[in-house]
């Protein structure tokens, strides 16, 4: 992520984007993000969003479709994530 953090909006709060796993595919940016929250109902608490973005940069509000050749990529670039992906992990462990 660039010095800038990346801010979200929900129905239930808003905050930053502390951590972005992100990587560049063919139809679009697939992204996985550690949300926390500075505001609203969930202040204090952190989600963790599957979502993705279009080459230009646009948050896409669809599913995230993930092409299984693209997983070790996106597994390379969870590595500069250690909270997000200490999290993941206790999904899969």
């Amino acid at each position: 992520m660039g010095n800038k953090p990346k801010m979200f909006s929900l129905l239930w709060g808003s905050g930053i984007v502390e951590e972005e796993a992100q990587i560049q595919c063919k139809y679009h940016v697939p992204t996985i993000q550690l949300l926390k929250f500075n505001a609203g109902e969930a202040q204090g608490s952190y989600e963790i969003r599957f979502c993705h973005y279009n080459h230009e940069g646009r948050f896409q509000r669809s599913p995230l479709i993930l092409d299984v050749e693209d997983i070790p990529r996106l597994k390379q670039a969870l590595q500069n994530t250690p909270k997000l992906k200490k999290l993941l992990n206790q999904m899969v462990e």
